[in-house]
């Protein structure tokens, strides 16, 4: 971008004083934004001419959600240009971080399936392959969180602006979507041909973002579809301002409510119409006959919400490109695969076949097809009516979208080990017998160029000044830090590095929630979206143990700790909402004990997001990572906090397992029980609750309180908790492991007492940590189901 700081501060006081206005933070982030943006655009062109004229295969990766982030100063780190820019501001009196703050974050994603959509795309980037996302715009995103009187409430997240927008608008690209209608059979020039009459059509205008690889050479696209009233006719059979209204609304939130009816159609139309789109896209914009897409086309699905892809590709290439049904079906089953994210029966997708039979009525009969080919290939073999259950794309008006994913696709993984060997053995066993060859694990990974590099530059800049900076590109290097791992030096400088993190994350609540935070305590962190399986309820059952403990022992006054929480319920989600209820009624009530809170304090950072995790993750001694074990996938989470330096407290649990076979176990804090265990319980369905609270006088007293409602200010603040731990038997074993958790903590405790061991164990923990970099991910993926072929940029 700029040759040196005295170049880019040149240009950059050039357009400030061209502006000829008040020489503002304000106006130094819009000059910022704009000469960066001008730079990318070159190189952005740059890539896609060159990606043209080679006329390698590419990737487009179909995803629900993007959590992308803040992008100003990511970008500027993969230019290779954040120190020289952050220089050059200081001499002309701005501070870059300053800037940054300015910039908003998008609203286009919640937790780990979308941060890993993004932190995929980084790597394709960095990693020169051409690999493009593709998906919806949301206006109002997923929702801002604030708490009122300790309950979430939910507003609209307004990060689209007038000006200096991260994405540009392609109306040239625009194409339309079908809802409803008739299918009618006609007669063309390539023969009968099924045409929908009578549709609403609904407009997909592409908004493109560039996605800047590391060095700034490659700049892919992610393309997010926004909804628009389509040009075509509109049919007389539904008033104008209805369609107005309902067309808005498929591009306005990510997952909105569907316990009804009217919710589910929005969540179906948001999914058919980022697959419609995409794929269209893709169709419309080739140089390469339709019969060789699986040759120039890969085209992966994150999870089930893409899987309409499967039918939709098939209408597309059979009704619009004359293909025959068995071209159609070899084509869309050597181009789709499918990433597998849950074991959880709730989060497999199913819907009903009427709402999908009345919204898309020429998908659904390509969906019944499907399904009775299927069907049909399978009378041949003896199969017993458990295994056909479990095979079938449609049965009693279900259509269950993960085996339409399976069956429609070449290749299907998991995202971690035991998540992937939880599939093919329990899960999607029969599936799996069907198609041996189609299952594969690909464990998921972060990009450390955002989540060590950006989020964390002291401790970047200390492990390079230590070995070098070859690990920034082969990040499985960090492991040479294995030898400082008892350097007193070394240790001293991390310490440093984690104090002063400390205080950027204190300094950034004080000023965002007024909260003041103990430098000196434990930070222990617990960021992830609320469900169940997670246990949020377990860790904060946990401190009321803590504090019940310290009010009636006069002898136990542990090492100060500060319990972070971070994350939000679906707003439908009642036992989650309670949860964090839960949480902040309990808070209130520890940090305003004159006794206790000089022992325990709990923050909840409210409207959890990237920004925030940057502010946390390195400020982290302790990671809780305590899913119930066989129900988290993989998590990601746990390797971002890893790659920072805070210990692990977490259950043998998707990427945990691997976590710890990294780093051994003695390195972390490990409790509860496996998932055969688990997975023994559910099946002998033995495990009762009632017995550990009876047998356990702490616990008892513990359920007593809760049940009473005297942490949550009222019985019905906590009902849907104490029903699922009491009537639904405790289904993610939180009184079951809860003894474990708070030996681990203990366990803890003690090593924290000895600051040398313990800095140690966090520097074995970041030295471990390279294997988990998405780069690594990408390019397993790429060597195994995509098979792209790299493209080196010219810089």
């Amino acid at each position: 971008m700029f040759s040196s700081k005295e170049e880019f501060k040149q240009s950059f006081v050039t357009r400030m004083e061209h502006k000829g206005l008040e020489k503002t933070s304000e106006l130094a982030y819009e000059t910022l934004w704009e000469m960066m943006q001008e730079w990318i655009q070159e190189r952005w062109n740059r890539t896609s001419q060159l990606y043209k004229e080679n006329g390698e295969k590419q990737l487009y990766y179909f995803s629900i959600e993007f959590l992308i982030g803040r992008v100003l100063g990511q970008n500027l780190i993969n230019a290779n240009h954040y120190n020289l820019v952050k220089e050059g501001l200081e001499e002309l009196g701005f501070q870059l971080s300053e800037l940054e703050e300015l910039e908003t974050e998008p609203g286009l994603g919640n937790g780990g399936l979308g941060r890993l959509a993004a932190c995929f795309l980084d790597s394709l980037a960095s990693l020169e392959l051409p690999g493009h996302g593709y998906g919806l715009r949301y206006k109002g995103g997923l929702f801002t969180q604030h708490f009122v009187d300790g309950y979430q409430t939910e507003q609209p997240t307004q990060w689209i602006q007038e000006e200096n927008n991260v994405d540009v608008r392609r109306e040239e690209l625009a194409v339309d979507i079908p809802y409803y209608g008739d299918p009618q059979l006609v007669m063309g020039l390539d023969g009968l041909k099924v045409k929908v009459e009578n549709a609403e059509w609904v407009k997909a205008v592409p908004y493109d973002l560039p996605v800047v690889g590391a060095n700034g050479g490659t700049v892919n696209t992610l393309r997010l579809w926004q909804a628009e009233v389509s040009d075509r006719p509109f049919p007389g059979n539904k008033d104008y301002a209805v369609y107005q209204s309902e067309t808005a609304k498929i591009t306005d939130r990510l997952y909105p409510d569907d316990s009804l009816d009217a919710g589910k159609i929005l969540r179906l139309k948001q999914q058919y119409f980022l697959c419609s789109a995409s794929l269209q896209n893709i169709l419309n914009n080739r140089n390469f006959a339709v019969e060789t897409l699986p040759d120039n086309v890969a085209i992966q699905i994150n999870d089930t919400h893409p899987a309409l892809a499967i039918p939709e590709l098939m209408r597309l290439l059979v009704d619009e490109h004359a293909l025959s049904w068995e071209e159609a079906w070899g084509i869309t089953t050597r181009t789709i695969s499918y990433t597998n994210h849950t074991i959880l029966e709730e989060a497999m997708e199913k819907w009903d076949s009427r709402l999908i039979q009345s919204l898309l009525p020429r998908i659904y009969s390509i969906i019944e097809e499907i399904d009775r080919r299927f069907k049909e290939s399978l009378e041949q073999q003896p199969m017993d009516e458990e295994s056909l259950h479990k095979l079938s794309i449609i049965e009693n008006g279900i259509i269950k979208m993960a085996v339409l994913a399976v069956v429609g696709s070449y290749k299907v993984n998991g995202v971690a080990k035991l998540h992937t060997e939880i599939l093919k053995k329990r899960e999607m066993k029969e599936l799996n017998e069907q198609f041996p060859d189609k299952f594969h694990n690909k464990t998921n990974g972060i990009t450390h160029r955002r989540w060590l590099l950006k989020a964390n530059r002291e401790l970047s800049g200390l492990i390079s000044e230590t070995i070098g900076t070859q690990w920034i590109k082969e990040p499985e290097r960090l492991k040479e830090l294995h030898y400082f791992a008892q350097n007193h030096s070394f240790l001293q400088d991390f310490q440093v590095i984690k104090s002063l993190k400390k205080d950027h994350l204190i300094h950034h609540l004080q000023r965002d929630q007024n909260v003041i935070v103990d430098p000196d305590s434990i930070f222990d962190i617990h960021i992830k979206r609320f469900h169940g399986y997670k246990r949020q309820l377990m860790n904060i059952l946990h401190i009321q143990m803590l504090y019940d403990r310290i009010k009636r022992d006069s002898t136990y006054r542990p090492y100060p700790r500060t319990f972070f929480f971070g994350g939000k319920a679906a707003p439908s989600y009642h036992f989650a909402k309670q949860v964090i209820k839960m949480i902040n009624t309990v808070a209130m009530k520890v940090n305003s004990d004159p006794l206790v809170r000089k022992h325990l304090h709990i923050v909840f950072v409210e409207n959890y997001n990237v920004t925030q995790a940057e502010y946390l993750i390195p400020a982290a001694d302790v990671s809780e990572q305590i899913s119930t074990a066989s129900k988290e996938a993989s998590g990601t989470g746990n390797m971002k906090l890893m790659m920072n330096g805070a210990l692990t407290i977490g259950t043998f649990d998707g990427a945990n397992v691997e976590i710890f076979d990294q780093v051994g176990k003695e390195n972390a804090f490990v409790f509860g029980m496996r998932a055969e265990q688990v997975m023994e319980y559910e099946k002998e369905q033995s495990y009762n609750p009632k017995g550990i609270i009876e047998a356990d006088p702490e616990i008892a007293q513990l359920m007593e309180e809760l049940v009473k409602g005297e942490w949550t200010e009222g019985k019905t603040n906590v009902d849907f908790i104490v029903e699922q731990l009491l009537e639904d038997r405790d289904p993610y074993f939180v009184l079951k492991d809860i003894r474990s958790y708070s030996k681990a903590h203990e366990q803890l405790l003690e090593v924290y007492a000895q600051p040398e061991k313990w800095a140690e164990m966090c520097v074995k923990n970041i030295a471990a940590s390279g294997i988990f970099s998405s780069d690594r991910t990408i390019q397993q993926y790429s060597d195994d189901v995509w098979h792209l072929t790299k493209i080196p940029s010219v810089h």
